[in-house]
C-alpha cells in the first residue's frame, strides 16, 4: 500500500501551466453536471452564499463574479467540494455525482492549481486509510511513517512548483493542505493511542512529536473555511478537552461534558471570530444530532448563546434542539404526512400498528438504496416481531413508485414524504443511514440510531419484550 503510494506522489501531472504573476480581468466559473441532482448549483466563500446558479438543459452552467478576492471558494451540489480562485481566472469544472470527487476535473485558466488541490484531497484520503493501519504502533514508528509521506509531499510540491510556478498565495494554500493534513494525522493517532492507559505509561515520543502545536496558527482567516485546516482544529481541540475530564469520566465526544468544555477551550485559544463562531456551531450541532437529554440540550443553546456571537447560529441550532428534543425516548414521533404506493395521504402514526423500524432512502444513491433495502431484508428475518417501514426521501413520486416496482419491493411497507423539508426539521434526517425505533403506540424507543449499525441488534433485542 506504501509502495502505491509513494507512486502515485510521483506521477506527473496532467496539466498545462501559466505564469505565476496574479491574473486581472473577467472572472468566470462553470462547467458541466454529470447525472445531476438538483437544478442548480450553489457557490459560497467562508460557509456565505454568493449565489445560486441554474443547470441549462445540457446540465451545464456559468457563473461570472463580480470583483471577486482571490482564495478558497466552494461549490455544492448534493455534495461540496472547494476550489481555489483568483481574478482573471475562467475555470471550468466537470463532475459526476455517481463518484463525485473522484471524477471532478478542471480546465480552463486556473485549472493547474484546483487539479493539483484535487490530487491531494484524493491522496490524503488513501493516506488517511493506510495511515489506520498503523495506530498500534508506536509513536517512533508512526512518526517514521508520517516523515516518509512528507518527504514524497515535499518532491511533489516542489515539481509542481517548478512547473507551474503558482503565484504565492496558490502556494501558501497547498502547503497549508500539506502541512494541516499531516498533523491531523498525528491527533487521530493521539486519540487512538491515548485511550490506552497502558500504553500511555510506557510511550516514548520523539521529541519534536509535537513540536507544531507550539507554532500553529489559532486563528488564521485565508483558511478559516478551508477543510485541512478546519479538520485538524476539530481534532486538535477534542484531544485537548479530554483532558479535562478523562481522570472523572470516559471519552465521549458527543457527550454534554465533552462538548461543553470543548466550546470553552475553543473560546480561550481561537483568535478569529468567524473561525471561533463555525467551530462552536459545529461542535453544538454535533452533540444536539446525538443527545436524548433534553434539560442538557436546553444547557448547551445557553452555552451557544454565550460563546458564539453569530445570531444565525442562535436560531438554526435552537430549532434543531426543539427538533431533537421531541423525538427523545417517550414522544410521540412527529406525526408527518407520507403518501402510499396508491397515492393516498396517511399520517404516520396511522401507519405503525405494531413495534417499528423507520428507515430513510433516496433514489439519488443508487448504491445506497440497494444496500440498505437488503440490510433492512436481512434484520427483517432476524427480528419479525418488528415492522420495517422504508420512506423515500425524494420528491418525484413516478420515478419512486417505478424504482419500488422496479427493485420488487414490499409496496405496502414503503412510503414517500409529502413534505419533505418540514419531514427533514421534525424527524431530524441528517444522515442517509439513520433509523427510529418505534413501539406499537407510536412512541420513541430510539430516535437517532444506523441502520447498519451493528448496535442496531442490540436495540432491537432490548426492546423486544417492552
Amino acid at each position: 500500500m506504501i509502495k502505491y503510494l509513494l507512486f502515485l506522489l510521483s506521477t506527473a501531472l496532467l496539466f498545462s501551466c501559466t505564469s505565476k504573476k496574479e491574473r486581472s480581468g473577467d472572472t468566470y466559473f462553470g462547467g458541466e453536471v454529470i447525472n445531476p441532482k438538483t437544478k442548480h448549483i450553489i457557490i459560497l466563500k467562508d460557509g456565505a452564499i454568493i449565489d445560486s446558479v441554474a443547470l441549462k438543459d445540457d446540465n451545464t452552467f456559468s457563473y461570472k463574479f463580480k470583483n471577486p478576492a482571490s482564495g478558497i471558494y466552494t461549490f455544492q451540489h448534493n455534495e461540496f467540494q472547494m476550489f481555489y480562485l483568483q481574478p482573471g481566472d475562467s475555470l471550468m469544472a466537470r463532475v459526476n455525482t455517481m463518484d463525485f470527487d473522484e471524477s471532478l476535473h478542471y480546465s480552463g485558466i486556473g485549472a493547474k492549481d484546483n487539479n493539483f488541490l484535487m490530487k491531494l484531497f484524493l491522496q490524503n484520503e488513501a493516506e488517511v486509510r493506510l495511515v489506520s493501519n498503523y495506530y498500534q504502533s508506536t509513536p517512533k514508528e508512526f512518526a517514521k511513517l508520517l516523515d516518509s509521506l512528507d518527504t514524497e509531499h515535499k518532491k511533489e510540491l516542489k515539481k509542481f512548483v517548478n512547473k507551474c510556478t503558482p503565484n504565492k498565495k496558490f502556494l501558501a494554500i497547498a502547503e497549508s493542505n500539506l502541512k494541516y493534513n499531516e498533523y491531523s494525522k498525528k491527533e487521530i493517532y493521539t486519540s487512538v493511542f491515548t485511550r490506552n492507559s497502558e500504553r500511555v505509561a510506557n510511550a516514548d515520543f520523539p521529541k519534536d512529536f509535537y513540536a507544531y502545536r507550539e507554532t500553529v496558527d489559532l486563528g488564521n482567516n485565508e483558511l478559516r473555511s478551508y477543510y485541512p485546516y478546519f479538520r485538524f482544529l476539530d481534532l486538535y481541540f477534542d484531544n485537548l478537552t479530554y483532558s479535562k475530564y478523562e481522570k472523572e469520566l470516559p471519552r465521549d465526544k458527543f457527550s454534554y461534558i465533552h462538548n461543553s468544555h470543548k466550546i470553552k477551550v475553543i473560546d480561550s485559544l481561537i483568535t478569529n471570530d468567524s473561525l471561533k463562531n463555525s467551530l462552536i456551531r459545529r461542535n453544538a450541532r454535533r452533540y444536539l444530532l446525538a443527545t436524548k437529554d433534553p434539560e442538557n440540550g436546553r444547557k448547551m443553546i445557553e452555552i451557544i448563546k454565550k460563546y458564539d456571537a453569530n445570531p444565525r447560529h442562535h436560531i438554526e441550532l435552537e430549532t434543531l434542539a426543539q427538533a431533537t428534543m421531541k423525538l427523545t425516548p417517550g414522544q410521540k414521533v412527529p406525526n408527518v404526512l407520507l403518501v402510499n404506493a396508491e397515492n393516498e395521504a396517511k399520517q404516520l402514526q396511522d401507519v405503525i400498528t405494531k413495534k417499528t423500524v423507520l428507515y430513510f432512502w433516496s433514489m439519488e444513491s443508487i448504491k445506497h438504496f440497494k444496500n440498505i433495502h437488503a440490510k433492512v431484508a436481512e434484520l427483517s428475518s432476524k427480528y419479525p416481531e418488528f415492522e420495517f417501514i422504508g420512506i423515500n426521501t425524494d420528491t418525484h413520486y413516478k420515478k419512486w413508485l417505478n424504482t419500488v416496482r422496479v427493485s420488487g419491493y414490499n409496496k405496502a411497507k414503503e412510503f414517500q414524504l409529502e413534505d419533505v423539508q418540514n419531514a427533514e426539521r421534525k424527524l431530524v434526517l441528517h444522515s442517509n443511514n439513520k433509523a427510529l425505533i418505534i413501539n406499537q403506540n407510536g412512541e420513541i424507543l430510539e430516535s437517532n440510531t444506523n441502520i447498519f449499525d451493528s448496535d442496531i441488534e442490540d436495540q432491537l433485542l432490548a426492546f423486544l419484550n417492552l
